[in-house]
């Protein structure tokens, strides 16, 4: 089916996650998706056991692995999965050589671009989402010290009518 002219690579891709059932699941439901493409096919894969994560503030995550080796019919096919399913890992083994004309190449950086151009968008979103929760979160400790005060001389002006009381 595939000649000797295909780009062949191999990716690793990782997962992190809990249950360690449900990850390693994912991760190979992730891998059967990536082999419905039809500019490509996977000639060798292995998903690894879920190992628990060794960082003490992971609480019960696992994270597995999967290492997958594919034949794809050009260029455009392998970048395609690396900037749609961001693998961890990507090594091309054959060819030694490959020619990219300035159209193939045009068309990956104006994906790229358009790709980072929405994580740009998303930081800029979630840092402005941010600044208006922290000043939020600074009024609210403001009403909290005021009316801990207002409680506190409350509380003051009644022990003194107490004290006043029993002389």
């Amino acid at each position: 089916m595939f000649g000797n002219n295909k780009i062949k690579a191999r990716f690793i891709f990782e997962i992190l996650g809990k249950p360690a059932e449900h990850i390693k699941n994912t991760l190979d439901e992730f891998i059967n998706k990536l082999g419905e493409n039809k500019n490509l096919e996977i000639t060798s894969k292995k998903v690894h056991e879920p190992k628990p994560m060794e960082d003490k503030n992971a609480q019960d995550l696992f994270t597995t692995f999967a290492e997958v080796e594919i034949a794809a019919d050009n260029l455009n096919t392998i970048f395609a999965i690396v900037l749609n399913m961001l693998p961890a890992h990507v090594e091309i083994t054959e060819p030694e050589d490959i020619k990219l004309n300035n159209f193939d190449l045009s068309f990956v950086l104006s994906d790229l671009s358009v790709k980072l151009h929405k994580y740009d968008e998303i930081a800029k979103i979630s840092l402005l989402e941010r600044n208006k929760l922290l000043g939020i979160i600074k009024e609210l400790e403001q009403k909290v010290r005021d009316l801990e005060r207002k409680k506190s001389n409350e509380d003051i002006k009644k022990i003194k009518k107490e004290n006043t009381k029993k002389k």
